[in-house]
């Protein structure tokens, strides 16, 4: 059922990391790169520490599809792995928790090349 308010949080939620990430890329000399390296960061380190859970109940998919989202995917992967497997779910949580969202990027990533033809000087 569609539920406007649920929207309306995600889009501000969105919306609020999107301005937040170009008054870094006006105001600071960080690269785009870096902001959405930082962006993964900031999700895994708020996700480690149980801040972003409340985040994402409240925000919807405005705070689980952006980078940060990713990153917090990432934490809770290693969270129940550890849980799971103990230490070695370190190593392991974040592959399995982040493998969907990798390969769909290399896929598509992979297609649109192969689509698209960029501007080859050689």
């Amino acid at each position: 059922m569609f539920d406007a308010a649920q929207l309306l949080r995600a889009v501000l939620f969105g919306g609020g990391l999107c301005v937040i990430a170009q008054i870094l890329i006006d105001k600071t000399k960080l690269t785009p790169a870096r902001i959405l390296v930082l962006y993964v960061i900031v999700g895994v380190l708020l996700g480690a520490v149980g801040l972003y859970e409340p985040f994402a109940k409240f925000a919807g998919a405005g705070a689980t599809v952006p980078l940060t989202g990713f990153g917090y995917n990432i934490s809770k992967g290693i969270r129940e792995a550890v849980d799971k497997d103990g230490i070695v779910g370190i190593l392991s949580g974040s592959l399995t928790a982040a493998a969907v969202g990798t390969s769909a990027a290399l896929l598509f990533g992979y297609l649109a090349a192969l689509i698209f033809r960029g501007n080859r000087r050689g």
